[in-house]
């Protein structure tokens, strides 16, 4: 095994020439794990009193299998050493209770990968968990990663955009549950006896929202007769690049959901609201990052312009017309700027072609982003069912809402003798349809959009498309 030099941040040691997925223990571990995936129940549990099911030792053996594996693994990765004891622990623990529900919370809290990041720095995890907008049982998933923090985005991280839990990565391998449209590695998404009072942690896969934002990207520019300028034109082209444009997106967007003049716990965790105060939250955090990048770009970051670039396109081209239409909360939001930039005549639809006045598009997109910091601000003075009309209407105003909407008759229409928790019953499940526009942009990506399953910067369909 040859040693390289440690990156910047992390002691000697901690990182090798040898990549984890060409070891031999590897396929092993991998093929183990998609062994157990199939018995397990949706809370990882395995019954196995069911009809077919294996016997208490047949699951054992592969468990310790996987166990093997990992330790056979972990020497390559002696920054994970802590980790990968308890994960061993909390797999003999497993086993030793009868595979019930899994309980993995001791080896969570050994997980701590963002206490060093360093780029290109490798980790082998394995937990029961869901992936969100993948599987959402708690099944096993085995994933090798790399960390993304280039030393330029490390110093934007230490002097402006302070986010010590975030880490930008990128896939290596995976098991079934990635196989999907997941793009993201969370802490919360993982089998626990309890939540810790804090999570320490949360992993965002770059290669993957740049891989997809390429291909449905180029697709739609194609399908509309989008003019490109050069430099974006390149940038489409260019796979690392567009990482680089996303983890730094992503690192501005996660820590804004706790920044700003906004209310309380302004994400929402754990209250019912109406999906599109959800979807005006993630736009928010969106267009911040846009905004941050318009100034990126001023002091000489390249960066600044293609998140610029990839906030558009990948709002207006692809949250749209992704996911069912059921409380579609990133998918409003792309509809919303679309329509604001069509307001504002930044965007036109004209002789079947997309025109976009690329000069003025960032001084607008940043004006979409002061109304809605507006709305928060506001919001902070109003009762929270008058915080919500405000919201619907500055979304109606630019988008028209469902005929069929209560909603949109206002509050006379309504029971307000109701908790707001109960009136968001009677918001239909797609309270802003799709426009004339995006129905038919949906049927024309619709097949590209399906073949972004599972990408990865190295899939060989993204060379070919």
């Amino acid at each position: 095994m040859t040693e390289i030099l440690s990156p910047v941040g992390v002691q000697g040691g901690t990182t090798t020439a040898e990549r984890v997925v060409e070891h031999p223990a590897w396929p092993v571990l991998k093929d183990a794990v998609e062994a157990i995936r199939p018995w397990q129940s949706n809370d990882g549990s395995i019954d196995l009193a069911a009809e077919g099911a294996p016997t208490a030792d047949a699951v054992r053996r592969v468990v310790e299998r996987v166990i093997a594996a990992v330790e056979e693994l972990s020497p390559l990765l002696p920054h994970d050493a802590a980790y990968h004891q308890a994960l061993a622990a909390d797999l003999r623990r497993w086993a030793d209770d009868g595979f019930g529900v899994p309980d993995f919370l001791d080896s969570l809290l050994a997980f701590q990968p963002a206490r060093q990041r360093a780029d290109g720095l490798q980790h082998l995890v394995l937990f029961p968990m869901y992936t969100q907008n993948g599987n959402p049982d708690r099944n096993f998933e085995a994933v090798v990663l790399r960390m993304v923090w280039p030393d330029w985005l490390a110093e934007l991280e230490r002097t402006r955009y302070d986010n010590p839990l975030f880490c930008g990565i990128t896939f290596e391998d995976f098991t079934a549950g990635y196989d999907t449209n997941s793009a993201v590695l969370f802490p919360e998404t993982i089998a626990v006896r309890e939540a810790p009072e804090r999570f320490s942690w949360g992993g965002i896969f770059c290669d993957r929202e740049a891989a997809r934002f390429r291909r449905v990207s180029e697709a739609a520019i194609e399908t509309l007769g989008v003019q490109l300028p050069d430099d974006i034109r390149e940038m489409l082209a260019d796979q690392d690049r567009c990482q680089q444009a996303f983890v730094l997106w992503d690192m501005v967007h996660d820590r804004t959901h706790s920044h700003g003049d906004l209310p309380f716990d302004p994400f929402m965790i754990k209250q019912r609201q109406p999906f599109w105060m959800y979807g005006l939250e993630e736009l928010r955090c969106d267009l911040t990052a846009f905004k941050e990048a318009v100034k990126l770009e001023a002091e000489g970051y390249p960066q600044g312009r293609d998140v610029q670039f990839a906030v558009i396109f990948d709002r207006m081209f692809r949250f749209p017309v992704t996911g069912d239409r059921v409380r579609n909360y990133d998918g409003l939001g792309g509809q919303l700027l679309f329509a604001y930039l069509h307001k504002h005549d930044v965007v036109r639809w004209t002789d079947n072609t997309l025109h976009i006045d690329w000069e003025r598009a960032p001084k607008v997109t940043n004006q979409l982003c002061g109304e809605i910091e507006k709305l928060y601000r506001d919001g902070i003075d109003r009762p929270k069912l008058v915080h919500w009309f405000a919201a619907y209407d500055l979304v109606s105003t630019y988008l028209a809402p469902h005929p069929g909407s209560v909603w949109a008759k206002g509050p006379d229409a309504l029971d307000l003798d109701q908790p707001p928790r109960k009136l968001v019953d009677d918001v239909l499940p797609d309270e802003f349809p799709l426009s004339m526009f995006y129905e038919a942009l949906r049927k024309k990506l619709r097949t590209v959009i399906a073949s972004t399953k599972g990408i990865t910067a190295d899939s060989d369909t993204l060379a070919a498309a």
